[in-house]
């Protein structure tokens, strides 16, 4: 399931929010909260082949698409906005938001990696935001670690989030590009993009106080249940 939202929530005056889906219950759900459904095949194997496909049902085709993936549901509404406002600056066929981890955070994310290894994504980025890489081990391994940690207040790791803003030519780019090698072994598309030439601008944002790094297995579904009952629900706040 992906939900795509045409320029972005709050950027706005209105939000054109349809949710892409290849399940009729997602879809009756959405219906009854009186959102927009686009029925999708069921062999896309991507959110960004999703968001496509619902793209291009849409007239007038819009210029700039988010896609906010199921398996990312504690996105708040204001990095939504950044991505847009990062994207409308720049030239990018592509952004998505990345959260600089601090030394705590690595340390719970390499444990996390112990149990749930293909859960979690991390990235490496230049110095003006373009993406050099994505994965899901941690990168960049780090020499003299201790020493760093006592000279930088945050480690050099970034995490990535499961939010995307595409111009709608790069979407079908994607679309129109068999699967590359590294996607495929990765299983991550926005390598896609890397590996045929398109640039991605990473958006680093502040990280959200329901912290996780995706709902990818079992374990990721427990603690989601569990920052709720410990944090609250975050939807109550963003209404």
């Amino acid at each position: 399931m992906a939900a795509i939202a045409s320029e972005g929530a709050r950027l706005v005056g209105h939000c054109d929010v349809v949710v892409a889906t290849d399940d009729e219950r997602i879809a009756a759900l959405a219906r009854d909260l009186g959102l927009g459904v686009a029925m999708t095949e069921v062999a896309i194997s991507s959110g960004s082949g999703r968001a496509w496909a619902a793209a291009r049902q849409r007239i007038p085709a819009p210029s700039i698409i988010v896609n906010l993936q199921g398996d990312a549901p504690f996105v708040p509404p204001s990095m939504i906005t950044a991505l847009v406002q990062a994207l409308r600056r720049s030239s990018h066929a592509v952004a998505t938001p990345v959260v600089a981890l601090t030394w705590d955070a690595l340390d719970a994310l390499r444990t996390h990696k112990l149990t749930s290894p293909f859960s979690g994504t991390t990235c490496t980025r230049r110095a003006d935001g373009r993406a050099l890489w994505f994965s899901k081990t941690v990168i960049p391994a780090i020499r003299n670690e201790s020493q760093l940690r006592d000279a930088m207040p945050l480690s050099p790791v970034y995490r990535h989030i499961g939010l995307y803003a595409y111009r709608f030519d790069a979407l079908r780019h994607f679309e129109e590009t068999e699967p590359t090698p590294y996607e495929r072994i990765e299983g991550l598309e926005q390598l896609r993009f890397l590996e045929s030439g398109q640039d991605i601008l990473t958006v680093e944002v502040a990280s959200p106080a329901h912290a996780m790094s995706g709902i990818d297995t079992a374990q990721d579904v427990a603690l989601a249940e569990n920052l709720i009952a410990e944090l609250g629900d975050p939807h109550l706040s963003w209404r």
